[in-house]
């Protein structure tokens, strides 16, 4: 089971330096980064835990990759995800976010099928993952 979220998704994982190409562009365009990780990435938690403070007014993708380098040695066994916000139109806004670190096994979703009233069906979707407590899961 591969996790698909964010850009670069149905790519093969990117190169280190692949990941600061595309953190320097975000730069040139004047994105500010954050970088956040999770044991928990449902498609429907958005609110991944942030490493530090958004980097503003950084200008050298070196010092986002040391960041980054500092997550992953915290937390390599998490889904890492690097995020660009646009906010030239007054918002803050996301522009570009990938996923830049995965751990190595990713055990996948569970859906569960309910049926209810007059023959409807809900799916609910479970991941493996969440069956271990948080900070146990990889």
């Amino acid at each position: 089971m591969r996790i698909m979220q964010g850009t670069f998704s149905y790519l093969p994982d990117l190169t280190d330096d692949e990941i600061k190409a595309q953190v320097q562009y975000c730069l040139n365009n004047g994105w500010p980064i954050s970088i956040e990780y999770t044991d928990d990435p449902h498609p429907r938690n958005i609110y991944w835990d942030m490493w530090g403070l958004p980097l503003f007014d950084m200008k050298d993708a070196v010092a986002v990759m040391e960041e980054f380098e500092a997550c992953r040695g915290q937390y390599p066994n998490h889904y890492i995800r690097i995020n660009g916000y646009d906010r030239s139109m007054g918002r803050q806004t996301t522009a570009l976010s990938f996923i830049a670190n995965r751990p190595e096994e990713e055990p996948g979703f569970h859906l569960e099928r309910t049926e209810t009233a007059d023959r409807q069906i809900n799916y609910t979707l479970k991941p493996y993952a969440t069956t271990k407590p948080s900070g146990q899961r990889y």
